[in-house]
């Protein structure tokens, strides 16, 4: 008799366990293919690939490419990732127009547009970036001959731009605040003293 009730209880909870198990694959498959934003410092010789996390929360290095190979390198890393946003360091003077190496960009950005049509890019000033991988790698007790890598630079340059995107994003839209738009009834009264 009891063996009877245990053997009817496990099978009322079978199709229960089998949704489980249904939900938890789910889960599982989701997590492989979670979104990702690829940040991309672009040269004429390499290209540094930096990924943030599945939440778009940290930026990471990822790979340096050569520059006639970064386009296959990204649709192979798009085959295995849902990259839902491309952001670019576009090279800017210090009066914000752009510079020589933009023209280099320009090309690679129509290339990207082609290749992924169906996915945004950004820019992102990429001012200093390489004298922030550089501070980045002493900071974080790189060696002095492991920092000439250029390769190294590139790709830490890739995630500083990465990173100063999603922290712009995560702050927010900002305002300019124009004082003189606040009715009278809100702004602080000035009182005057009498003169006597």
């Amino acid at each position: 008799m009891m063996a009877s009730l245990k053997l009817l209880v496990l099978c009322s909870l079978l199709p229960l366990c089998s949704l489980l198990l249904l939900l938890i694959s789910a889960f599982l498959l989701t997590l492989h293919r979670m979104d990702r934003i690829i940040g991309i410092d672009y040269g004429r010789k390499r290209v540094g690939v930096a990924v943030s996390d599945p939440l778009g929360i940290f930026a990471s290095a990822l790979e340096t490419v050569q520059s006639a190979k970064i386009i296959e390198y990204l649709k192979k890393y798009a085959e295995n990732e849902n990259v839902v946003r491309f952001v670019v360091g576009y090279p800017v003077n210090m009066d914000g127009a752009p510079s020589e190496a933009a023209k280099d960009v320009d090309v690679f950005l129509k290339q990207l547009a082609k290749a992924f049509p169906q996915v945004p890019v950004t820019l992102e000033d990429e001012r200093f970036t390489s004298v922030l991988a550089h501070r980045a790698m002493i900071d974080g007790g790189m060696k002095a001959k492991d920092r000439k890598d250029k390769e190294s630079v590139d790709k830490i340059s890739a995630a500083i731009i990465l990173q100063s995107y999603m922290d712009k994003k995560a702050a927010g839209p900002s305002f300019a605040f124009d004082p003189s738009l606040v009715p009278d009834s809100l702004s602080s009264k000035v009182t005057k003293k009498k003169r006597r």
